[in-house]
């Protein structure tokens, strides 16, 4: 009987003993599998986040820059030429003869429909389906303004080509990661920037169509039509927000 407890007693020392043993291979093998883990997945991050490759990330982000840029110049375009109108409307209040303010009003008005009669001065962007996720549809976007050829001098062409060599050499110092998330980033503002560009190129376009019906009438009532076209787009919140934020960019460049 004491024999048997003695036995029993050494067992449960032994089983004590390997059980500490047991646990630390246990714990070892875990923080490798974790280890191994999360190699894996940083080679995933780094070979292709979003399921594109460095090289495609980066041919992605340099499209969204040039279209971006081709956009921007459009897009100031369009805008100056509305505030512009905006403005020579106010001062033309001045102006009591009302024959003279006719003839203010229609050379204003002609300066912005100008822009829509030169078919190379602002850029057409198709309009965003039903559904169309953002993404999809900037890069849509950007396939369809790459087809348009503008009118680019000698000077602009070499500066477009030394930018993009700069933009080339810094995105190759980059990982995948950083170029995707860059990427997200241009396809938010390039977003935000159709759709100002968008509105503000419906309402030239409306303006030109009502400027040009408004020929047909004499001119007492095509003087109101006249007044009433530019209050039209004064009063647009597509063009009220452009305006604020011209208003705000102008005080922060005077300060």
């Amino acid at each position: 009987m004491g024999k048997a407890t003695d036995m029993r007693d050494r067992d449960s020392r032994n089983s004590k003993k390997v059980t500490p043993r047991t646990d630390s291979r246990s714990n070892l093998v875990g923080k490798f599998t974790q280890s191994v883990r999360r190699i894996v997945q940083d080679v995933r991050d780094e070979g292709a986040p979003s399921g594109q490759t460095k090289e495609e990330a980066m041919r992605t982000q340099l499209r969204l820059r040039a279209t971006r840029r081709r956009l921007e110049i459009n897009y100031e375009t369009a805008k100056q030429a509305l505030v512009n109108l905006h403005n020579q409307y106010e001062k033309s209040k001045e102006v009591r003869n009302i024959f003279t303010r006719y003839a203010l009003l229609k050379s204003m008005i002609k300066e912005v429909v100008r822009l829509e009669t030169q078919y190379w001065t602002l850029l057409d962007v198709p309009k965003q389906d039903k559904a169309e996720p953002v993404g999809c549809y900037v890069l849509r976007a950007c396939s369809a303004l790459e087809k348009v050829q503008l009118k680019q001098i000698e000077k602009a062409a070499a500066e477009n080509e030394d930018r993009l060599r700069e933009e080339k050499e810094r995105l190759e110092d980059m990982t995948s990661t950083q170029i995707e998330a860059e990427n997200t980033q241009l396809i938010n503002d390039l977003y935000r920037l159709l759709k100002r560009y968008t509105g503000l190129r419906n309402l030239i376009r409306e303006l030109t169509g009502e400027y040009t019906s408004s020929k047909y009438y004499p001119i007492i009532i095509r003087y109101t039509l006249l007044k009433d076209m530019i209050k039209e787009v004064t009063h647009n919140p597509d063009y009220m927000e452009v305006r604020h934020e011209h208003t705000i960019s102008s005080i922060v460049a005077a300060s």
